[in-house]
């Protein structure tokens, strides 16, 4: 019995698994922060590489500059720059391990359960140039209003933000 060979799509797409798998598990199993974040950084990236797998082009750019852009380097930022650090071992010691394994251990039979049993789809591939222009034209005729009450929502917030940082006088 000869075992097909699976194609470099195939190959890549489980490389690319194995990496955020394995990130991720480093991320919370780490000691030290900086670590995690650098760990998190990968598994984000690899997140926005499956979206590109996806055909999901501006999901991939979103991923990209929203968390590892900006989350991640103010996750970055907050760790090495506060005030409260004296020493540069930057250590996270957790109690929790045992019972957040158990827990994890059992979310994942119950995804796995889900996930075997679940009748899915399988149908032609319809494939797009881009989602970008279909999201781009939404945005700005169909739901323009809720964008822009959100948009003034997210400016309240980042006003409001503003002003509890600030030092009283």
């Amino acid at each position: 019995m000869v075992l097909p060979i699976p194609d470099l799509g195939t190959i890549l797409f489980l490389s690319i698994c194995m990496i955020i798998c394995i990130s991720a598990i480093w991320v919370v199993l780490s000691p030290n922060l900086v670590h995690s974040a650098v760990s998190l950084l990968f598994t984000l990236f690899g997140v926005a590489a499956l979206y590109v797998f996806l055909y999901a082009d501006f999901m991939a750019a979103a991923q990209v500059i929203i968390y590892v852009g900006g989350i991640l380097v103010l996750i970055i930022f907050g760790v090495m720059l506060t005030n409260k650090i004296e020493d540069q071992n930057v250590s996270n010691k957790s109690k929790n391990r045992v019972p957040a394994a158990i827990f994890c251990l059992f979310l994942l039979y119950f995804q796995i359960t889900a996930i075997i049993n679940s009748k899915w789809y399988v149908g032609e591939k319809i494939i797009r140039e881009s989602t970008t222009n279909d999201i781009g034209m939404m945005l700005l005729t169909k739901y323009l209003l809720p964008f822009e009450v959100v948009s003034i929502l997210l400016l309240a917030a980042l006003i409001g933000a503003a002003m509890l940082s600030r030092k009283k006088v």
